[in-house]
This record gives C-alpha cells, structure tokens and sequence, in this order.
C-alpha cells in the first residue's frame, strides 16, 4: 500500500521533496526511506539532489515507474467507482467532504501549509 501511495503521490504531483512525499503519504520519515529504497532497487523512482541546495533531495519517478502506474491506476480508479456506487450522490459528496477533512487535519499536524477550501 505504501509503494503503491508514493508511485501514486509522485504520478500526479512529481517530483517531490522525499519530506513532502512522507507528509502527502502519512508516513515516518523511517518508513518514507525504506520504501523509497525499494522503489528505486525496483527502479521505479530516483532520488535527485537538487541542485542549489545540496540538502533538498527530491524523489521522482523514472519511465519504467511511470509506465507501470499508468497502468495500474486506471483499474485502481474502476475499483473505487465500484466500490463507491453503493453509496447516493448526497454520501458521496459527504464522504468526499469528511476525507478532505481528515486530510487536512492530517497535512496541517505535520506543518505542511494547506488551504483552508483545499
């Protein structure tokens, strides 16, 4: 599930600082590194230093981890419309409002700045 979370947080947004992928999964910083490790032995993502600030390291996907989340999250996304198709339009958009909620919660206790309508 991890794995999965980071290749899907870098598909949409890209290349991350590693801290911003620990916040947007709601992992350790341990965990991050470990998983991290792993997709890059898998050679699903790299680790990038950024150029004016040696400390800043970003991690990004490579054309074989793109390739294989492209495909994949499209089924995920099937799955989550099946899932949710038990639900009526009105627990749909509370269930979207409650996890935005939750979200944000969640964003703001590890100090990442987020919109108060986000």
């Amino acid at each position: 599930m991890t794995e999965f979370a980071v290749l899907e947080v870098l598909y949409h947004k890209g290349a991350l600082r590693l801290g911003e992928i620990r916040d947007r999964i709601l992992v350790t910083g341990a965990s991050t590194t470990y998983v991290v490790k792993k997709l890059e032995k898998g050679g699903l993502m790299r680790r990038r230093t950024c150029a004016g600030d040696q400390r800043i390291v970003f991690g990004e996907l490579t054309p074989k981890g793109r390739s294989l989340i492209g495909e994949v999250f499209p089924a995920h996304v099937d799955r989550l419309r099946q899932i949710m198709a038990a639900l009526f339009v009105s627990e749909k958009r509370e269930a979207s409002r409650l996890l935005r909620r939750l979200s944000q919660d969640a964003r703001r206790t590890t100090g990442e700045k987020v919109p108060e309508d986000d």
